[in-house]
C-alpha cells in the first residue's frame, strides 16, 4: 500500500513538473513567435491589432524596407568580419592565459587570479576607457571591436576550471617527450577542450553578433558601422518618417509597413545567424558549461 502511494505520488511529481516545463516552453517561445508574425505582417494591418500567433496578411515588404538599404550589407560584412575574427582571437587569447593561470607552478599564481577578479567588480568608467583607446589610437578603426574583447575575466575562470579537470598526467606525459609548455597546451589541451571552447566561443560570438554599443561610442566612420547599430538607426529613420532609408524604398512599399513591423524584421534578420549555429553546436555547449562550471 506504502509503495503504490510513493508511486502515485512521483507520478503526480513527474505530470506536475512536465506541465511546469511546458509553460516554461510556451512563455520562452511566444515572444519569437509574435515577432516573426509580426515582421511577416503588413504594416497597415497589423496596426489593426490582433496579430499574436501568425500573419494576417502576409507581406515581404518589412524585409525589403531593410535590405534596400546599401548600409545594410557594409554592416553585414563589419559584424560578420569583427564575430569571426573576434571570436577566435578572443577565445585562443583567454585560453592561454587561463592555462598558465591553471598551472600551481606559476609564479604569483593566486596574486594574478585576484587582481583579475578585482577587474571584474570595479572598472574605470567609460570617459577613462575611451581615453585609452584614443592613446592607441583603436578609435575609428575596425580594431576597436577586436583588441579590447581579447579577454573575459569570467571566460578565464570557466577555462581554468575545464583545465584542472584534465588529469597531470597527460602534461607529465608531454614533459617526458620533450614538449615546451606551448607545445603541450596547443597539442595536447585544446583538443581535449573543444566542449569548453565551443562554449566560450558561442558567448564570444554571440556578444560580438550582438554588439552595437561600441560602434555608436567609438567610430563615426560610416563604413565601420556594424549591423546592429544600423537596425537601431534605421528603426529610428522609420519612426521619423525621413532619411535615407526610407527615400529609397518604393512608395507602395512605405505603404505597407510600420515601426512595429519594421522594428520586427530587423528582430529577425539580427537573429537568424545565432538559431541556425546554435543546434550545430548544441551537444559541445552543454557539457562545457557543466564541465567547466565554477566550483563551489
Amino acid at each position: 500500500m506504502k509503495i503504490t502511494t510513493k508511486l502515485r505520488g512521483w507520478n503526480l511529481f513527474d505530470y506536475l513538473n512536465m506541465l511546469i516545463m511546458l509553460l516554461i516552453l510556451i512563455v520562452s517561445l511566444y515572444p519569437f513567435v509574435f515577432v516573426v508574425a509580426g515582421a511577416f505582417n503588413e504594416g497597415s494591418d497589423y496596426m489593426r491589432g490582433g496579430v499574436y500567433f501568425f500573419p494576417r496578411k502576409f507581406s515581404l515588404d518589412n524585409f525589403i524596407m531593410v535590405f534596400n538599404d546599401k548600409r545594410l550589407g557594409i554592416g553585414f560584412l563589419n559584424t560578420i568580419s569583427r564575430t569571426l575574427i573576434g571570436t577566435v582571437t578572443g577565445t585562443l587569447f583567454t585560453a592561454t592565459v587561463a592555462y598558465g593561470m591553471s598551472r600551481k607552478d606559476l609564479p604569483c599564481r593566486n596574486l594574478f587570479y585576484w587582481l583579475n577578479i578585482f577587474t571584474m567588480f570595479f572598472g574605470g568608467g567609460l570617459v577613462p576607457y575611451y581615453l585609452v583607446l584614443k592613446s592607441l589610437n583603436l578609435i575609428n578603426s575596425f580594431w576597436v571591436y577586436i583588441i579590447p574583447q581579447l579577454y573575459s575575466v569570467f571566460n578565464m575562470i570557466i577555462f581554468v576550471n575545464f583545465f584542472k579537470e584534465i588529469p597531470e598526467e597527460i602534461h607529465e606525459a608531454g614533459q617526458i617527450d620533450g614538449a615546451t609548455e606551448f607545445q603541450i597546451f596547443y597539442r595536447l589541451y585544446l583538443p581535449l577542450s573543444i566542449p569548453v571552447i565551443t562554449t566560450v566561443g558561442m558567448w564570444i560570438g554571440v556578444g560580438h553578433w550582438n554588439s552595437f554599443f561600441d560602434s555608436m561610442v567609438f567610430t563615426s566612420d560610416a563604413n565601420l558601422q556594424t549591423l546592429q547599430l544600423f537596425l537601431v538607426k534605421l528603426i529610428k529613420e522609420a519612426a521619423m518618417a525621413q532619411g535615407e532609408a526610407a527615400t529609397k524604398v518604393p512608395s507602395q512599399v512605405l505603404k505597407t509597413v510600420s515601426i512595429a513591423t519594421i522594428r520586427y524584421a530587423a528582430i529577425v534578420i539580427s537573429s537568424v545567424p545565432v538559431f541556425i549555429i546554435y543546434p550545430l553546436i548544441q551537444k559541445h555547449l552543454a557539457k562545457g558549461v557543466i564541465v567547466g562550471a565554477v566550483k563551489g
